[in-house]
Formats: structure tokens, C-alpha cells, sequence
């Protein structure tokens, strides 16, 4: 199961990037650094880097998004991001 949960999330990710920014599916602010959050911590752990200056406010953004769960295994994440595309 986890090889096909795998190649769930590896459609999910195609799926998300290959919708147009003006397309029928919208996504809204918290629904994007949710995907975001997840599909970062499904392929590289816990945030790193250090927070971003108060002046870049989307990447202090997406930073706190990434940090919010921290430890977030990355089977339970790609299990979330597949779960929160379907939402969509």
C-alpha cells in the first residue's frame, strides 16, 4: 500500500501543477499553503532555513506554513496533501 499511496501523491502533485492560475478549480490562501506545506514535508523533512525577513510576507508565508507541523512523517503528509487535493 504505502507504493501505491506513493504514486497517489506523485498524480495528486501533476494534477496541482498542471492546473491553470485562471482555470474552472480555484484554490484559496489557506488551501495553497496547506499543498504546500504538505508536499514539502512528504519530500524534505522539517523546515531548515531560517524564517525570512517581515519584508518577503510570502515566503514568512509559506515558512510558518512548513513549520506548523513540525515532524510531520512524510507518509502522513503525502496521505494529507492527497486528501486535501480531493477537498479541492
Amino acid at each position: 500500500t504505502r507504493r501505491l499511496y506513493g504514486s497517489q501523491f506523485d498524480r495528486a502533485v501533476e494534477i496541482v501543477q498542471s492546473l491553470p492560475k485562471n482555470g474552472p478549480i480555484q484554490t484559496g490562501y489557506e488551501e495553497k499553503l496547506a499543498l504546500y506545506r504538505y508536499v514539502w514535508h512528504s519530500t524534505v523533512g522539517n523546515v531548515k532555513q531560517s524564517r525570512p525577513g517581515m519584508w518577503d510576507m510570502l515566503g514568512r508565508a509559506k515558512w510558518d506554513a512548513w513549520a506548523k507541523q513540525k515532524d510531520l512523517s512524510p507518509p502522513e503528509a503525502k496521505w494529507l496533501y492527497v486528501d486535501t487535493v480531493q477537498k479541492v
